[in-house]
């Protein structure tokens, strides 16, 4: 079994949860049923597990009357075998977007108290309408992602105090050794060719086979394009597939702002806004949005025409490149502006996995350009990525303004430290 950060976070909700339930938020594929099974069989008495795609005739157990006792009847009538055991037992809304009912009913069970319940839903961005009532005071929403790079360490076997240690180790020196940094990237550039989807990262544990890992991700990467055929509305179907298939276009130009027009020719944001925002809801991408200033709170300043895109999972990304990726990327041979795409998309994945909102910084006459902004005690903390250690005239620029404090540069080297601007390894950016 992968060790997971949410399962403590599923523990911490158990002990300290008041009338509320628990909703887990991601993208498919990502280990959000595997997990809360485990966790219902190892800490319950008694598991109830309801799958709404799977078991259809349950939707209309939630079509009249929501209070808990006649909910338990009618599950009762259609589930034979089932106890419902006060105080012992947790219940398990699975793809509970195919049910908005029950999400309603997520606050009648909160306030009845006897039994404990988490929802999932993959598609839960997309359907939000359908939902006639929200249970807002009684769902704890939580966002689940694809194993991070600390998650992809622990399923290698390797100890995490020794990985806490690297952190330790950088901010007592500012530096880490040569030799441990070489192995860190090694590993960092398997993460980034394996990604964090669980079966990926099984298949790699299990076969150290990039062959078999390759043919695991297309897998998953079809399963995408499926449910963009099957959930996305009939009219942006094919626009989102195409959006989404011009990941690599997109990340592989010097400007990597998303295009509409290497979606298609002349594409614009009215023929494809819809397409790409479903897929941002549906959690297949992540949004990265520029902001007009650096400046604390970013959000006064988003742009939200002018945006990059990023895949969710830096695996599933460079998969979309093809299979001879792989190679260019475990082997550090990789050339040209596609390079300085791939380690965004990295480091996104690594700031996203972190609840981190992504913004970037191009000033208006691209004399200055940062790839990302994150927020730190009030205050912008600019983010520069280098796949080499070369010089960031954008981050030393930005660093003269009074109110950042701090600039991070991100790099394959060893690290330093000069005035305002912290140069770091790649892989520490988990820490962040």
């Amino acid at each position: 079994m992968l060790k997971r950060r949410i399962s403590q976070i599923l523990l911490d909700w158990k002990k300290s949860k008041q009338n509320e339930c628990l909703l887990i938020k991601g993208a498919r594929q990502i280990g959000k049923t595997y997990i809360i099974r485990e966790f219902g069989r190892q800490h319950y008495e008694n598991f109830i597990e309801i799958n709404f795609e799977q078991d259809k005739n349950m939707i209309d157990v939630f079509d009249h009357n929501l209070d808990v006792n006649e909910l338990i009847a009618q599950i009762s009538l259609r589930r034979s075998g089932v106890h419902f055991i006060p105080g012992e037992t947790l219940i398990f809304f699975d793809e509970i977007q195919s049910c908005p009912n029950a999400r309603t009913s997520l606050k009648f069970w909160a306030l009845d108290n006897r039994f404990d319940v988490i929802a999932s839903g993959s598609l839960l961005g997309i359907n939000y309408k359908a939902v006639s009532s929200f249970p807002v005071g009684y769902e704890r929403q939580i966002q689940m992602f694809s194993l991070d790079f600390e998650e992809f360490l622990w399923a290698k076997g390797i100890d995490e105090n020794a990985i806490r240690s690297l952190w330790t180790t950088f901010d007592r020196e500012h530096f880490i050794d040569p030799n441990l940094n070489d192995v860190m990237m090694q590993y960092l550039r398997e993460y980034m060719v394996v990604g964090g989807m669980p079966e990926v990262v099984n298949t790699f544990l299990e076969t150290h086979n990039y062959n078999d890992v390759h043919s695991v991700q297309m897998k998953i990467l079809d399963d995408y394009l499926n449910d963009i055929a099957k959930y996305a509305p009939a009219s942006d179907r094919v626009k989102a597939r195409n959006c989404f298939l011009s990941l690599p276009s997109q990340l592989a130009k010097e400007n990597t702002k998303f295009q509409y027009g290497v979606v298609e020719h002349k594409g614009t944001s009215r023929k494809y806004g819809n397409a790409i925002d479903w897929l941002r809801d549906a959690n297949i991408v992540n949004f990265c949005y520029n902001v007009s200033k650096p400046d604390f709170p970013l959000v006064a300043y988003r742009r939200i025409e002018q945006f990059r895109v990023y895949g969710s999972d830096i695996g599933l990304l460079i998969a979309m490149f093809g299979y001879e990726m792989k190679q260019a990327v475990v082997t550090d041979s990789l050339q040209g502006p596609a390079k300085g795409g791939i380690y965004e998309n990295l480091v996104a994945d690594i700031l996203s996995k972190k609840n981190y909102s992504l913004c970037y910084y191009l000033k208006e006459d691209s004399s200055v350009e940062i790839e990302f902004l994150i927020e730190n005690d009030a205050a912008v903390v600019p983010i520069e990525v280098k796949a080499k250690n070369r010089a960031t005239a954008s981050l030393n620029s930005i660093l003269k303004k009074e109110s950042i404090k701090k600039g991070i540069k991100l790099v394959t080297t060893c690290g330093g430290i000069e005035d305002k601007k912290v140069t770091m390894p790649l892989y520490l950016a988990m820490f962040l």
